[in-house]
C-alpha cells in the first residue's frame, strides 16, 4: 500500500501522575511526531492513543483498550511506539499485545530497538531480552525501595512516613536539620487533645464528638464545617498521638475489584492495579514522634471505642436491599443507598425503606445539598426492575427475534464483515496487478517495485487469512441457527424458575444482567451489561405504578 494511504496511529504512556504533570508524555509525543514527519505521514487525532499516569502492570488501560478495539476493526495499518516497554514492563504483556496487533494486520514500529518484520528469531532476540530485563529491573527497583524504607524506619527516620496526621506538620529534611520530622501545630493539637478527652474521659461516642466539634465551630483541616465519623475514628486509632507513629500499617496486594460500578468521578479501571490491606501490628515498625496525649489517655480511648463497638445497635450484615450497589443518581452522579423509614409496624420493624441519593444529604457537604432528587421506595423500585429483568428472560419470541436479527441483519453480524474483507481482497489484487503492469511498462523502477510488491502481497496474505477465519465463524453461526427451536423450551424452564425464585436468587440474577440503575427525577433507566440493548422493542412506559406513582417514565439502555 502506498505510504500516503496508510492509516497511522501512535501510542504513548507514562506510569505515574507525577510523570504526567512533568510533561514526560509530551517528549514521547514529540519524538513520535518527528518520526512521522520523517516518514511523510500524518496521524488523525482519533488515532492518537495516550495513557497518562497509568501503570504498565495493568493490561486494561483506557488508551490501550481503544487502540486494540480500533486495530480489531481494521482501522490501523501502522502503529508507532517509542519503546516496547510502553506497552508494558511485563514481557508477557508485551508479547501478548504485539501478537494481537500483528494478527490484526497492524505493523508496529518502535523508535527504540525496532523489531524487524519477517526476520529470523535471532534478529529480534535483543528486543525480547530487553522486555525480560525491564520486568526484572522493575522488580529489583521495588525490592530495593522496600528494603531501603524498612532500614530507614528501623533507624527512626520520619522520612518514610507518607504524611503528617492532623495536629502535626511534616518538615522536610531540606527545610530542617538534615532529617525530616513532625512539628506540632498548636491549634490542631488542642482539637486532637479534646477529641481524646471527650472519648477517653467523658465516654462520648463518635457521633457526639462530631456534634460538639460542629457546635464549637471547629472546621476540619480542609475547611469543612462538619467532621466525618471515619475521620474521628482514624485520629483515635492512630498511635502517632501517643508518640509512636507506625510505618507499614498497610501493604499493597493484587487488585481485587470490590464494587459493581466505579465511584463518582473515578475511572472504571484504576490507574494503579493494587488493593491496600491492613497489616498486623507485629509487622509494623514504630517511629518516635512528639506525643500529644499520654499513653494512659490513648489506652482509655481505645477501651471506650471497644465498649462503643460492643454496645452499638446490632445491624444485619451483608446484603439488605435487592438493588444494593447498583443504583446511582443521574443528576449528580453519587450513589444511592437504602435507608429504612421512621414509620414502624406493630412489631417495631420499619414499615418500608427508601433509596436515597448521597448528594441530597446536606450534612455531608457542609450543610449544602448538591442534589434535589427525591428518594424512592425500595419495594416499588425493586419490583419494577425485577419485572423488567424477568420479561427479558421469560419471553421467547423476543429472544428468537433478536437472535435472528443478529444472525441475518444487514447491518450487524459476521456476514457484513465478510463482505468487507472480500472487497478489500479484490482491491489489493487489483493494486498488485496494476503495480506489475506499471513495472512491465517501465513506469516503476526495480528499487521501488520490489518493496511495494512485497508489502502488497503480505497485506493480501493477511486479508485472506482473516477472510478464512471470518468464513469459519459465519459457518459456525449458521449451525447455531439449528438450536433456535429449543429456545421456547429453555425460556419456559427459566420462566418456571423465576416465578418461584427466592430473594437471594433474584439478587444474583439482577447483578448478573444489570450494570447499573440510574434515577433522575421522574425517570428510571436500567443499563444492562449487554450494549447496545439486546432487545429493540422495549416499553417506554407503562409500569409507572411500580416507581414513584406520579407519571414515572421507565427507560432502558
Amino acid at each position: 500500500m502506498p505510504t500516503n494511504h496508510l492509516r497511522v496511529a501512535i501510542y504513548a504512556r507514562v506510569s505515574s501522575e507525577q510523570q504526567a504533570q512533568q510533561d514526560t508524555i509530551a517528549s514521547q509525543l514529540d519524538s513520535l511526531e518527528r518520526r512521522l514527519r520523517d516518514d511523510c505521514l500524518d496521524c488523525d487525532p482519533e488515532l492518537r492513543f495516550i495513557d497518562d499516569g497509568v501503570s504498565g502492570t495493568l493490561l486494561i488501560r483506557p488508551g490501550l483498550e481503544r487502540l486494540r478495539d480500533q486495530a480489531a476493526a481494521g482501522a490501523i495499518d501502522r502503529l508507532y511506539v517509542l519503546d516496547p516497554d510502553r506497552f508494558s514492563r511485563k514481557y508477557a504483556y508485551q508479547f501478548l499485545i504485539l501478537e494481537e496487533l500483528t494478527r490484526c494486520g497492524v505493523e508496529v514500529i518502535f523508535l527504540c530497538n525496532p523489531i524487524v518484520q519477517n526476520a529470523a528469531p535471532a534478529e529480534n532476540l535483543l528486543v525480547q531480552i530487553q522486555g525480560v530485563i525491564a520486568e526484572y529491573e522493575r522488580a529489583k527497583i521495588l525490592e530495593r525501595s522496600r528494603r531501603g524504607k524498612q532500614h530507614a524506619a528501623r533507624r527512626g527516620s520520619v522520612n518514610v512516613l507518607s504524611a503528617a496526621p492532623y495536629g502535626y506538620r511534616y518538615v522536610r529534611k531540606q527545610d530542617g536539620d538534615g532529617e525530616g520530622r513532625y512539628q506540632i501545630l498548636a491549634e490542631e493539637a488542642r482539637v486532637a487533645q479534646k477529641i481524646f478527652e471527650w472519648v477517653g474521659r467523658e465516654h462520648c461516642s463518635m457521633g457526639e464528638v462530631t456534634r460538639r466539634l460542629k457546635q464549637e465551630g471547629i472546621p476540619t483541616r480542609t475547611g469543612r464545617p462538619v467532621w466525618d465519623r471515619a475521620t474521628i475514628h482514624a485520629i483515635l486509632k492512630n498511635p502517632a498521638y501517643k508518640g509512636t507513629a507506625a510505618y507499614g500499617k498497610t501493604r499493597v496486594g493484587p487488585y481485587k475489584p470490590q464494587r459493581l460500578r466505579p465511584m463518582r468521578g473515578k475511572p472504571e479501571f484504576p490507574k494503579m492495579p493494587m488493593t491496600r490491606v491492613d497489616t498486623p501490628p507485629e509487622d509494623q515498625i514504630f517511629i518516635d514522634v512528639p506525643a500529644l496525649v499520654s499513653e494512659d489517655l490513648f489506652a482509655a480511648a481505645q477501651e471506650q471505642l471497644e465498649e462503643n463497638r460492643k454496645r452499638r445497635r446490632v445491624r444485619a450484615s451483608g446484603a439488605n436491599y435487592l438493588l444494593q450497589g447498583l443504583i446511582m443518581c443521574k443528576a449528580c452522579g453519587y450513589a444511592c443507598y437504602g435507608s429504612p423509614s421512621s414509620v414502624r409496624t406493630a412489631e417495631g420493624k420499619p414499615a418500608y425503606a427508601y433509596y436515597k441519593c448521597r448528594g441530597s444529604e446536606g450534612y455531608r457537604f457542609g450543610g449544602q445539598r448538591l442534589c434535589r432528587n427525591r428518594a424512592i421506595r425500595t419495594d416499588r423500585l425493586d419490583a419494577a426492575v425485577w419485572d423488567d429483568v424477568s420479561s427479558l428472560l421469560s419471553e421467547p419470541e423476543r429472544i428468537r427475534a433478536e437472535y435472528q436479527r443478529r444472525l441475518e441483519g444487514p447491518e450487524v453480524g459476521e456476514t457484513r464483515e465478510l463482505g468487507q474483507l472480500t472487497k478489500l481482497i479484490n482491491q489489493v489484487k487489483k493494486s498488485i496487478s496494476r503495480l506489475i503492469d506499471a513495472y512491465g511498462d517501465g513506469l516503476v523502477d526495480k528499487s521501488e517495485f520490489e518493496p511495494r510488491i512485497v508489502a502488497a502481497r503480505e497485506r493480501l496474505s493477511k486479508l485472506e487469512e482473516e477472510h478464512t477465519r471470518r468464513a469459519d465463524e459465519v459457518h459456525t453461526e449458521g449451525e447455531l441457527r439449528l438450536v433456535i427451536g429449543q429456545l421456547e423450551e429453555f425460556a419456559r424452564r427459566v420462566s418456571d424458575g423465576l416465578q418461584g425464585s427466592d430473594w437471594l436468587t433474584r439478587r444474583e440474577i439482577i447483578r448478573a444482567l444489570v450494570k447499573r440503575v440510574e434515577i433522575e427525577h421522574q425517570e428510571v433507566r436500567i443499563v444492562y451489561r449487554v450494549s447496545p440493548s439486546p432487545f429493540e422493542n422495549r416499553p417506554q412506559q407503562g409500569i409507572s405504578q411500580h416507581c414513584w406513582g406520579r407519571g414515572c417514565v421507565f427507560r432502558h439502555q
